[in-house]
């Protein structure tokens, strides 16, 4: 494919998913804080509500009724056909059930287009807290329509590292984890979207998470990546469908992170 056409489906397939992603408020609005809000608990112990289900059907009808020949991954319906297909859309309809049962508003939608097993697009909608960010390879990355970056310069006396899911690392890796926090004046625990924002808005320097999936953390990817911060597994592997872990940043503080928790 010439990059023109290229050009064409990415940026369609981003007007696609801001569209999926806003029409998805209405059924998110009308299921949060529901009483009696009917939750099931799935084989790896995390919960998925009826607006799961409802958000992802409605991103997967959307998708299909542009790209019929794109694949479709996502994290109620699994993996569609379409497996032949250069296109792959990820879907995770609400990162972050857990927060939304408990009726608090950390939680998003995430949507990420890979092409030929590259991250390319991203959309991350968090409709309770007002903030969706986008972001297109090669052309930035934005939240709620301003174009952000990420921090470059480090200031230890102000720096801040946020910790996401963690619990492999502290059973494997405490000591190295903990030498690595003490490089930074605060530690936070922003999760889910809110701390991969943030470092893509300059406001915070180093995220790291050990217990994620691509579905996660697809979209997010991207972002980063186009505020101009680095992005890999703990490791400092790419992100790919098998990613496990994440450690972004800018390039100071990620080579930080990298060489403290891999030394």
């Amino acid at each position: 494919m010439n990059n023109k056409k290229l050009d064409e489906v990415l940026h369609k397939a981003l007007e696609v998913a801001q569209s999926a992603a806003e029409k998805s408020v209405s059924i998110i609005e009308k299921y949060y804080q529901a009483k009696d809000l009917d939750t099931e608990v799935k084989g790896d112990e995390t919960p998925v509500t009826i607006a799961d289900k409802q958000v992802e059907q409605l991103i997967r009808a959307e998708i299909t009724a542009h790209f019929p020949d794109h694949g479709i991954y996502g994290e109620e319906f699994g993996r569609s056909d379409n497996e032949d297909s250069d296109y792959l859309w990820l879907i995770d309809p609400i990162d972050g059930t857990k927060s939304f049962v408990r009726q608090y508003p950390f939680f998003s939608t995430q949507i990420a287009l890979m092409y030929q097993d590259e991250l390319v697009m991203g959309v991350s909608n968090a409709p309770i807290f007002g903030e969706m960010a986008w972001a297109l390879k090669g052309l930035g990355a934005y939240l709620n329509g301003k174009l952000i970056t990420v921090d470059k310069d480090f200031a230890q006396h102000s720096s801040c590292v946020s910790t996401g899911n963690i619990q492999s690392l502290v059973n494997n890796n405490w000591q190295r984890l903990g030498q690595l926090l003490k490089k930074f004046s605060k530690i936070r625990g922003y999760g889910d979207f809110y701390h991969y924002h943030l470092l893509a808005s300059g406001k915070i320097d180093l995220v790291v998470e050990s217990d994620v999936n691509i579905l996660d953390i697809a979209a997010l990817t991207v972002i980063v990546r186009e505020a101009g911060g680095v992005v890999t597994d703990i490791q400092g592997k790419p992100v790919c469908l098998d990613t496990t872990s994440i450690l972004a940043g800018t390039d100071t503080t990620h080579a930080l992170g990298l060489k403290t928790l891999n030394e």
